[in-house]
C-alpha cells in the first residue's frame, strides 16, 4: 500500500452543468465511500499531455466524454476507464447507459400509442447519440416500419440551442411526422419551445419522447416523458471498474452497462394519474393499502416499481401517509405532524413536479375506505376526519415544496454572490492579491495553490506563486518549484481530500495567448452544482483574464518606460540633429560658413533662420555665407525661406551671400520666375571667398587712400621710403 490515499484521476472537458457535476459527484461518492482521494482536472488527455500532469500520485485515471489523445495514458499501464465514450485505441472498460434499452421502450410506447410516422432528433457526434440512433431504427425494423431518413433531424449540440435549431426543420415537415424521439432532454426542451411558438399542441400535433430524465424534463409544459438514466450512477460505476484493476481483477475491454428506465409523463400522450385513478376501484378492500402505497409511489417516480420492491424502499414516508389517512376514517390518533411533514419533504426529494405530489392527494381520496365505514352518521363524521386530512396532507406538501423551492434560490443566491466578489476581486484587484488567492475567502474552497510555468515554452516545472488555507494546513512555499507530474504536491493536499467530503480540483489558467499553468483548489464535491451554472470553471476563467490583464498592464508600462526614454534620446539627437544639420563655421573674422544639407522645408527654414540669427550674434559676423550644395532642389518655398534668413541677418547687420547656386539652378530659378531679391549669389565656396578677399583689399585701399585720394597721415613714408603700415 502506498504511503498517500490511493487517489483516482478523473479527466473531464467540462466542470458544469447537470451532467458532469453529477457524474464527479457519483465518483466522489464512491471514492469517499472507501477512504480514496479523487483529483478532477479540467480538459483532455490530449490537453494536459495525460498522464503527465500529476500523474506520480494518481492511481487510475477515469476520463468523461472527451478521448482526444488518450493512447498515451493507455501507454501508461494504469487503470483506466471511459465515461459515455467508447475509445477502442485504448483498449479499456466504458461505462455507458443502456442507451438501447431505453430508445427501444421510448418506440416501443409510441407505437402502442398508434404513431407510425416517428423522427429522430439529435447530435451525431457523439457515441451516445449514434447509438440511441441505431436503437431507434433496429425498433422501427422489429415493428415492420420503414426507417425514413428524411425525417431524421441532427442537433448542432446536445443543448437548448440545438433542440430550437432543429425544430426550424421539423415545422418545415409538418404533417409528415406524429411523434419524435429526442436524444437529450435539452434537445426535447428546446424542440418543444420551439413547436410551441409555432402554435403546436404537445403531443396532440406531436408526441415526443427525450433522453436523460432532468430536473428540467419535470417542469415542462406539458411534463417531458423521456428515458431517465443516472448521471451519478455512470460515475459510481467508473470508480468501481477503476478499483476493481487496482485490486487486481480483470475486467474487459468495452461496454458496461447502467441502467435506463422509461419514464411516463405528459408529452407521450399519457396521464399516469389518471390511469391510477382508473384502476383503484378495482383493488380488493384488504389489499387497498398495499395497492395504493404502490401506486402514489410509482406517481412520484414516474415508473413501475419491481414487483419484488416494497414502496417504502423508494419512499419511506408513505406508511406514514396511509396510516395517517386510515387513522383519521377510524377516529384513531393521527401520526405526529413532524413524521407527516418528513414524509412530505421525502416525497418533494423524489420530484418536484406539484401536480404528481397532488395526485397523492386525489388517490387517497378517492379510495373507497370512506363508503366501508357502516352507519350515516359514523360515515358522515370519518368523512368529514378524512377530509381535514387530506387538507393538512396538501398543505404539508405544498409547504414541503415551497421550502425546497426557498433551499434552492438561497443556495444560488449564495452562489451568485461568491461569484460577484470573486468577480470584482479578479477583475479589479491588484496581480498581488490575485495571486495570493485570497478572493477563495469568498467561496467554499479550503486550500488552494497556484502553479506557473517556470518555462513557457517546456511546461516541465510549475512555480507555486500564491497558495491559500482556510483551516491552517500546510500550503507549499511561495517559490518552490514542482515537476509537472508531482503538481499539485499531494504531501500537503489537507487529509479531508481522502474519505473526507472534499475534492481536488485543477484547473488549467489559460488564455488565447498564453498558457499560464494551474490552479489546485480543494473543496466540496458539489462546488460546481447550481442548476447550470459554473462556479470552479468561472474562477479559472477569471484568474486567467486577470493575470492577462496584469501582465499587460505590466508590458504597458514597460513599454511606457521605454518610450520615455526613447523620446528623450529622440529629443538630445534632435538637438544634435539640428546642430548638424546647420553648423555654424566661423570662417575668417566675422564671416560664418553655413552648410546646408537635405531638404529646405518650412520648419527647417525656421531652425536655419535662428541658428543664423544666433550665429551672427555670438560672433559679430558681417557676412554669412549660406552653401546650398546639399540642398536637392531649389523652388520657391525654399527661395522664400532664403529671403527671409537674408532679411533677419540685415537687420542684424551682416548680410547673407548664397553660396553654391550651379548655372542648372539659375536657370530653373528663372525659367520658375523665381526671384532672390538682393540676395548675392556663387556657384562655389571659393569663388564667394575670391569675392570677399577682393572686397576686403578694396576696402583697405581704400582706407589707406583716404576720402579725398590722399595718403592717410599714418601710412605717409617715412625718411627711408617706407610707409609705417609696411
Amino acid at each position: 500500500m502506498p504511503s498517500r490515499p490511493i487517489t483516482l484521476g478523473v479527466l473531464t472537458p467540462f466542470l458544469d452543468g447537470f451532467y458532469f457535476s453529477a457524474v464527479l459527484n457519483g465518483i466522489h461518492q464512491a471514492a469517499r465511500q472507501r477512504g480514496h482521494r479523487v483529483v478532477v482536472i479540467r480538459g483532455t488527455p490530449e490537453y494536459i499531455q495525460a498522464p503527465s500532469l500529476a500523474g506520480d500520485q494518481v492511481d487510475g485515471w477515469i476520463v468523461v466524454l472527451a478521448t482526444d489523445g488518450i493512447e498515451r495514458l493507455a501507454r501508461a499501464q494504469v487503470p483506466l476507464v471511459t465515461v459515455s465514450t467508447c475509445a477502442p485505441e485504448a483498449g479499456c472498460p466504458t461505462v455507458m447507459p443502456d442507451n438501447r434499452k431505453g430508445v427501444r421502450s421510448a418506440v416501443r410506447h409510441l407505437i402502442e400509442h398508434g404513431h407510425r410516422r416517428i423522427g429522430y432528433v439529435g447530435y451525431m457526434d457523439q457515441d451516445d447519440i449514434r447509438e440511441r440512433f441505431e436503437s431507434y431504427k433496429e425498433t422501427l425494423a422489429e415493428s415492420g416500419i420503414p426507417f425514413d431518413p428524411g425525417i431524421v433531424f441532427e442537433t448542432e449540440n446536445n443543448w437548448h440551442s440545438g433542440g430550437v435549431k432543429a425544430a426550424e426543420a421539423v415545422i418545415a415537415r409538418r404533417g409528415e411526422l406524429t411523434a419524435a424521439i429526442v436524444a437529450t432532454d435539452k434537445n426535447a426542451l428546446g424542440v418543444m419551445s420551439a413547436l410551441h411558438a409555432a402554435g403546436y399542441r404537445i403531443p396532440d400535433d406531436l408526441a415526443i419522447v427525450g433522453f436523460d430524465d432532468i430536473t428540467e424534463a419535470q417542469w415542462s409544459t406539458p411534463p417531458l416523458t423521456t428515458v431517465r438514466q443516472r448521471f451519478d450512477g455512470l460515475g459510481k460505476r467508473a470508480c468501481e471498474l477503476v478499483l476493481a484493476q487496482l485490486a487486481g481483477e480483470v475486467v474487459p475491454p468495452g461496454p458496461v452497462l447502467a441502467p435506463t428506465t422509461f419514464v411516463q409523463r405528459r408529452t407521450c400522450g399519457c396521464n399516469l394519474l389518471q390511469g391510477f385513478l382508473d384502476r383503484s376501484d378495482g383493488a380488493p378492500d384488504e389489499d387497498l393499502g398495499g395497492v395504493l402505497a404502490r401506486q402514489m409511489v410509482e406517481l412520484l417516480i414516474s415508473h413501475p416499481l419491481p414487483s419484488d420492491t416494497p414502496p417504502a424502499i423508494a419512499w419511506p414516508g408513505v406508511a406514514t401517509v396511509i396510516a395517517g389517512y386510515i387513522a383519521a376514517l377510524d377516529g384513531a390518533a393521527p401520526p405526529p405532524a413532524s413524521e407527516l411533514d418528513q414524509a412530505c419533504r421525502e416525497a418533494v426529494q423524489l420530484t418536484p413536479d406539484v401536480e404528481s405530489l397532488m395526485g397523492i392527494v386525489r388517490l387517497l381520496s378517492r379510495s373507497r375506505w370512506r363508503r366501508a365505514r357502516p352507519g350515516a352518521e359514523a360515515a358522515e363524521s370519518a368523512e368529514a376526519r378524512a377530509d381535514e386530512f387530506l387538507e393538512r396532507l396538501r398543505l404539508s406538501l405544498t409547504m414541503a415544496r415551497i421550502e425546497a423551492e426557498r433551499q434552492f434560490v438561497e443556495e444560488l443566491g449564495v452562489l451568485v454572490r461568491s461569484d460577484h466578489e470573486v468577480s470584482l476581486a479578479l477583475l479589479s484587484g491588484t496581480q498581488e492579491e490575485s495571486r495570493s488567492l485570497s478572493w477563495l475567502d469568498s467561496t467554499s474552497a479550503v486550500w488552494g495553490c497556484l502553479g506557473l510555468w517556470e518555462d513557457p515554452m517546456t511546461h516541465e516545472r510549475l512555480v507555486v506563486a500564491g497558495a491559500y488555507s482556510r483551516d491552517g494546513n500546510p500550503t507549499p512555499p511561495l517559490g518552490a518549484a514542482y515537476s509537472r507530474e508531482a503538481f499539485p504536491p499531494a504531501e500537503l493536499l489537507p487529509p479531508s481530500t481522502a474519505g473526507g467530503p472534499f475534492m481536488v480540483t485543477l484547473l488549467p489558467i489559460r488564455t488565447l495567448h498564453r498558457d499560464w499553468g494551474f490552479l489546485a483548489i480543494v473543496g466540496p464535491g458539489s462546488l460546481e452544482i447550481a442548476g447550470e451554472e459554473g462556479t470552479v470553471g468561472i474562477w479559472g476563467a477569471l484568474l486567467s483574464a486577470a493575470l492577462e490583464r496584469d501582465a499587460l498592464t505590466q508590458s504597458l508600462s514597460e513599454q511606457h518606460a521605454v518610450l520615455e526614454e526613447a523620446y528623450l534620446r529622440e529629443r538630445a539627437l534632435s538637438a544634435a540633429v539640428r546642430e548638424l544639420g546647420c553648423p555654424l563655421i566661423p570662417l575668417l573674422r566675422g564671416v560664418l560658413l553655413v552648410p546646408l544639407t537635405g531638404e529646405l522645408d518650412p520648419g527647417r527654414a525656421r531652425e536655419v533662420l535662428e541658428r543664423v540669427a544666433l550665429g551672427v550674434s555670438r560672433h559679430r559676423a558681417r557676412c554669412v555665407l549660406l552653401d546650398i550644395t546639399g540642398v536637392p532642389r531649389l523652388d520657391a518655398p525654399v527661395a522664400q525661406a532664403l529671403e527671409q534668413i537674408h532679411r533677419a541677418a540685415a537687420l542684424l547687420g551682416a548680410r547673407v551671400i548664397l553660396v553654391g547656386v550651379r548655372p542648372e539652378i539659375a536657370m530653373s530659378l528663372v525659367a520658375l520666375d523665381i526671384d532672390l531679391g538682393d540676395l548675392s549669389t556663387h556657384q562655389s565656396l571659393s569663388s564667394a571667398l575670391e569675392d570677399l578677399a577682393s572686397e576686403g583689399l578694396r576696402a583697405l585701399r581704400t582706407r589707406r587712400n583716404g576720402a579725398g585720394g590722399a595718403p592717410p597721415r599714418d601710412a605717409r613714408p617715412d625718411r627711408g621710403g617706407r610707409r609705417k603700415s609696411d
